[in-house]
């Protein structure tokens, strides 16, 4: 990891810093449109071609039905068991909490709105099993689909070796009351529930984390089709800022949690002093001997950087530059902070606070923007997965009172008729 010293930078050097998972070539854009435009042409043999090329595996069909997935899950072990148990009931506990009833409001007498939720009829969750297989983003991604009554819902996952999925990826599909798993991952699995196939149904909304080709395919859909996307939701990233209240051993194990997703994930720190730089990386050289993926994350951690500020404050500044997907504030003193943030996806606060426990079972949603889309998207939420439908109801006299002023607003505006439809209730 570089380390750079906050106050020698210019306002071009922080653009570049900030500045990640690009294709300035448009590669990846080139390679994603033939994939979405094979698919959209040849369905299910697509999907069957591209898991022999992509996943190395030959499928004779493209789902794994629930007597499938029962015999795949029955390796799960009880521990394993109370430990998904536990994350499911945490998240769908704060996920219950955003279901709300909002208030009719009576804007001036005789004249009330309101909105009212309406489920996303159907919706498509990506759920990755690349280098790491996530049955925590299936929880994090069907159980708000579920609170906000979405009528279907279709999971798509890349096939394992054995043309099955993980077995917690399997349970998690039981604990949910799913009874189907599409075998399609990529781009792909994107371009197949935004057109539909053969067996895969087309859906009004796709959602999932991924990595850039699988981004890519979801900026593209989301312009080129009537399907909608949760967000830009690529490699995975974190923003450590901490000051000499900091753990040093702490922060290196996030930096590490953050990198071993893959070799294009960033950990970035910021951090008021160049002795806790120093002493950081001793500890991730120490802690990355010991990691089953430490490959994988020796290369994300040789991509990222330590930005040393003066002050924390200043640490803030470049972090809503930055806008990172997960914001660890390792400080003792983060409650100055908190005020001061603009842009993040999800915040974690303390020195006690991994962005692992947000991962995972403390409740929260870890589909997250990356990329800097933090500067306009928000993480998923049950939000996503309802739609806002606005009603208003007039009576005679909300006519009376609204109608002159909605007469001269359509007057000015040359729209006649618009006038003529409030003055012809007004005389009745």
């Amino acid at each position: 990891m570089k380390i750079f010293n906050y106050s020698e930078l210019n306002k071009s050097d922080i653009s570049q810093l900030v500045q990640r998972n690009v294709d300035p070539a448009n590669e990846i854009r080139a390679i994603v449109e033939d994939v979405i435009s094979h698919v959209q042409q040849h369905g299910d043999r697509a999907l069957i071609d591209y898991a022999l090329k992509f996943d190395k595996v030959e499928l004779d069909k493209l789902y794994l039905d629930q007597k499938e997935l029962e015999e795949i899950a029955a390796a799960v072990s009880d521990e394993q068991k109370a430990a998904l148990q536990t994350a499911y009931n945490n998240i769908n506990t704060f996920h219950k909490s955003q279901l709300k009833t909002e208030d009719e409001v009576e804007t001036m007498p005789g004249v009330t709105c309101w909105r009212e939720l309406r489920p996303i009829e159907k919706v498509g969750l990506y759920i990755p099993g690349g280098s790491a297989v996530l049955p925590s983003t299936f929880l994090m991604l069907a159980i708000p689909a579920k609170i906000a009554g979405c009528h279907e819902v279709v999971v798509c996952s890349p096939p394992q070796k054995n043309g099955k999925v993980n077995a917690f990826i399997a349970y998690v599909a039981l604990l949910l009351g799913i009874d189907k798993i599409y075998l399609a991952g990529g781009s792909q699995a994107v371009a197949a529930m935004a057109y539909g196939t053969e067996t895969v149904p087309k859906v009004d909304k796709i959602f999932g984390p991924g990595n850039q080709f699988v981004t890519k395919a979801k900026t593209i859909i989301q312009s080129t089709t009537t399907t909608a996307i949760d967000m830009p939701a690529g490699p995975s990233e974190v923003l450590v800022i901490a000051d000499e209240t900091a753990n040093p051993v702490f922060i290196a194990a996030d930096l590490l949690a953050q990198a071993e997703h893959g070799m294009d994930s960033q950990s970035i720190l910021a951090c008021t002093s160049n002795a806790i730089a120093v002493e950081v990386l001793r500890e991730v050289d120490e802690q990355l001997t010991v990691l089953p993926r430490a490959e994988i994350a020796k290369v994300a951690i040789e991509n990222s950087y330590i930005v040393v500020t003066n002050s924390l404050d200043e640490a803030m500044d470049f972090s809503n530059l930055y806008a990172p997907e997960h914001l660890i504030l390792a400080t003792a003193n983060w409650q100055q902070l908190t005020g001061r943030i603009i842009n993040a996806g999800s915040v974690f606060l303390g020195n006690l606070t991994p962005e692992s426990a947000g991962d995972y079972a403390s409740g929260t949603n870890h589909t997250l923007p990356t990329s800097s889309y933090a500067r306009a998207y928000s993480g998923v939420s049950v939000d996503s997965f309802v739609k806002k439908i606005t009603f208003q109801y007039i009576t005679p006299e909300g006519i009376q009172n609204i109608g002159p002023s909605v007469e001269i607003l359509a007057e000015l505006e040359g729209l006649h008729a618009h006038k003529n439809a409030v003055t012809l209730r007004m005389k009745e």
